[in-house]
């Protein structure tokens, strides 16, 4: 057996991608350059039964946060996102997609992030986008 010591085991952080991002301000940037779009959009505004898009924009925001990393808080005023059954009364086809998508890839290019986080976050967008589809299934 060696008189030396074994080297300490090292495990990196996991790094925490809500703060990566840059926390909370950079996900209400994101949301509210994302509803600046919708707000005038034919094809995405009668998709949000509220006159006031406001508390759709903080349930995208809080549920973002939580996505990425910071405060639960979406989970603990909605319980579990269940995005798809959320989302099952309205027709979501490729009309929609899209245009959600146009809206969100403005968004992300304004928060002007460094090209692996803003391929990272595009990437599970882009993702949650496809998985809404339920028009033509």
């Amino acid at each position: 057996m060696s008189d030396q010591a074994a080297a300490p085991v090292t495990s990196l952080p996991v790094p925490n991608y809500f703060e990566l991002l840059g926390g909370e301000d950079t996900f209400r940037l994101l949301v509210d350059e994302f509803y600046a779009g919708v707000a005038e959009d034919p094809v995405l505004r009668p998709m949000y039964p509220e006159e006031d898009l406001g508390p759709a924009k903080d349930r995208l925001r809080l549920f973002l946060i939580q996505y990425w990393g910071g405060p639960n808080t979406y989970s603990q005023e909605r319980g579990h996102p269940r995005l798809r059954m959320r989302h099952a009364p309205f027709v979501i086809g490729e009309v929609e997609r899209d245009a959600w998508l146009r809206h969100m890839r403005h968004a992300v290019d304004v928060l002007e992030l460094t090209p692996e986080l803003d391929r990272m976050l595009w990437d599970y967008l882009e993702r949650a986008a496809f998985f809404m589809v339920n028009k033509d299934l």
